[in-house]
């Protein structure tokens, strides 16, 4: 592209770390709420009543020996040899033998990303940066400790809620898994058959459960419906069900269930723990209500047609682990997520406890005392500091490696793999197709980690939440042609959503109105024309590429719009903006043929490549 204009567009006005500062600037307006939220629901109510409420970050303060507090700078952070934090407040309701007590405490301090939203430095113009002693260059996306810059590295994992297509050589047949996951639940779910040709689940605590079984125990209960959903009739569906045709109802299901499972206890103290087990393990991606349990049903079915069609075409149906469809990269917001649930659950704990000792000594203390902050804040001060992480991961933050800016700048675009280095692991470590413009193909370091460490592309960004809400999503989806009937199956993150008769029209359709405006830049789509099914994907953690579109053999980007973007009249967001330039995940870039330069174009290609250069890191 014509003197690299558009990166250099790109590079003027976006940061390098843009996806780890929108990463924690989403955990600090909308998922510490939720999490607060779903621990207060799921509180027990026992002889007093506790209620979590609205949660508020602060902008960061210190708070000087005679009790008055002040903003703080990073740049005095460093000095002065402080933690870079901010208060964090809560209301909180208790109530008690009619006394009812409600007061806004201090949950405690939560360190603050540099030149994230709440960060003293935001929106700051590079003379302001240089008065308060910083360089304008600095792109932040770290956190200061105790004076220390900590950066917390971007981690890859195996995608949840997406299923694998596996050969299970214990037993020597093709298996369906995938990994469930709500919050910090990560339920491991697997399908298979048995020798006698009867599918079989397992997941939790209840193993090798017939899938026949379990559907009707989610209320699924007419063979026909079954039949339906699964799709194409073979003769192993029809082995399932005609070995459970006697089970009439979803209560004969439980039972069944109840009385092949290990609980203990009386037949309704087990059943109870049956149905409790059902809702909060099995899909609980999809819901963990009674409500849910169909919705989890009618997805069960469209997995056992996947997985049927696996068994019939095995060499084209095994899931290629490392392709980048298949993985996920953590960002920082997704980290301290769970280290804040597990925080928040340890707190609410604690004030439980103390309570209890309260009421047997018939005392009522306020609020502010019961609930103390200081171990919250040195919890999740010290997991920073130290990379010591929930589930005993160790290296999850670095010490910033600040020999020169481009050391910086690659600390800070690390993707790190949760694969152990000492083992051989030779597919995980080569370069994948799908790592093209997503991974820079030379930066890996030499040794044990070759190929386990990676650093993101110059324009590759990760995917994080998105502001539209799945309700008006499937608004417009609906319109498109989203519908109950149809030959078609549609998922959404994970979970059936419907059906469409015709899916090359809705793909096309769904493309317009993304790049329109009308539905999220970073939702994604793919046809699977093999397992008649379109899935679609909003889901963080997705590395995404930004590529120019082609329509009828020529590309949307012009002259006129390059020489604009070099007058400044025109920007890389109204680009997107326009539908001009869209970011795509692996996963539908394989349905799409892109031309390396302008002259290779032909009436079959998709997109075009932006700049030579943005393939490097």
């Amino acid at each position: 592209m014509k003197e690299h204009i558009l990166v250099r567009n790109y590079l003027r006005n976006h940061s390098l770390v843009e996806s780890n500062l929108t990463s924690f600037n989403n955990f600090v307006t909308k998922r510490m709420q939720e999490i607060v939220n779903e621990i207060s629901e799921a509180i027990p109510r026992e002889d007093f009543e506790i209620k979590l409420g609205k949660v508020r970050v602060m902008k960061p303060d210190i708070v000087e020996s005679d009790g008055s507090s002040r903003p703080i700078t990073p740049a005095e952070a460093r000095l002065r040899n402080l933690t870079y934090s901010a208060p964090v407040w809560i209301e909180m309701t208790i109530s008690y033998a009619g006394q009812v007590e409600s007061e806004e405490v201090q949950l405690g301090r939560i360190p603050v990303m540099v030149r994230s939203e709440v960060c003293n430095l935001y929106g700051m113009s590079d003379e302001e940066l240089i008065k308060n002693y910083i360089d304008p260059k600095d792109p932040g996306g770290y956190f200061l400790i105790n004076g220390n810059e900590r950066v917390m590295v971007m981690s890859e994992d195996l995608a949840s809620n997406q299923a694998f297509i596996e050969f299970n050589k214990a037993k020597n047949r093709i298996m369906l898994r995938l990994f469930s996951q709500r919050g910090s639940y990560k339920i491991p779910f697997s399908l298979v058959e048995g020798n006698d040709g009867i599918l079989e689940v397992t997941f939790s605590r209840f193993k090798d459960i017939p899938a026949i079984i379990l559907l009707k125990a989610l209320g699924l209960t007419s063979d026909a419906e079954i039949a339906k959903l699964v799709g194409k009739q073979n003769d192993s569906l029809i082995v399932n069900l005609y070995e459970f045709a006697n089970i009439g109802d979803a209560n004969e299901a439980l039972m069944w269930i109840a009385e092949k499972s290990s609980f203990q206890g009386t037949a309704k103290e087990v059943l109870d723990r049956v149905k409790k087990g059902i809702d909060s393990y099995f899909f609980p991606h999809i819901g963990m209500s009674r409500s849910d349990r169909i919705e989890k049903a009618r997805t069960l079915c469209k997995f056992i047609k996947q997985f049927y069609y696996a068994k019939e075409n095995p060499e084209e149906s095994l899931t290629d682990k490392d392709h980048y469809a298949n993985k996920r990269v953590r960002l920082s917001g997704d980290l301290l997520a769970d280290l804040f649930r597990v925080n928040m659950n340890i707190l609410v704990r604690e004030i439980q406890h103390t309570l209890q000792k309260t009421v047997k000594r018939r005392r009522f203390y306020s609020i502010k005392t019961i609930a103390k902050s200081t171990l919250f804040t040195h919890r999740i001060e010290s997991a920073i500091a130290t990379g010591s992480w929930i589930g005993e991961k160790k290296g999850v933050t670095q010490n910033m490696d600040k020999n020169n800016y481009f050391a910086v700048i690659s600390q800070l675009q690390r993707v790190t793999s949760t694969l152990p280095g000492e083992q051989e692991n030779f597919a995980a470590r080569t370069v994948h197709p799908t790592h093209y413009g997503r991974f820079c193909p030379i930066e890996t370091p030499e040794g044990t980690e070759i190929g386990l460490r990676k650093n993101l592309a110059l324009l590759a960004v990760v995917s994080t939440r998105i502001s539209m809400e799945h309700s008006e999503i499937f608004k417009v989806l609906k319109t498109l042609g989203l519908g109950s009937e149809g030959e078609f199956d549609v998922f959404y993150n994970g979970r059936f959503a419907g059906s469409v008769q015709n899916p090359s029209d809705f793909v096309l359709a769904i493309r317009e109105k993304r790049r329109a405006g009308d539905l999220p830049l970073e939702l994604s789509v793919k046809y699977a024309p093999s397992l008649e099914t379109v899935f679609l994907n909003s889901e963080s953690g997705r590395v995404l590429r930004p590529l120019i579109v082609v329509e009828g053999g020529k590309p949307k980007l012009t002259d006129e719009h390059l020489r604009l973007v070099e007058q400044g009249t025109l920007s890389w967001k109204d680009l997107v903006k326009k539908g001009i330039i869209e970011y795509l995940d692996a996963a539908e870039e394989d349905d799409c043929y892109v031309a390396l330069k302008a002259g290779d174009l032909t009436e079959e290609h998709t997109h075009l490549e932006i700049d030579s250069i943005d393939l490097f890191g």
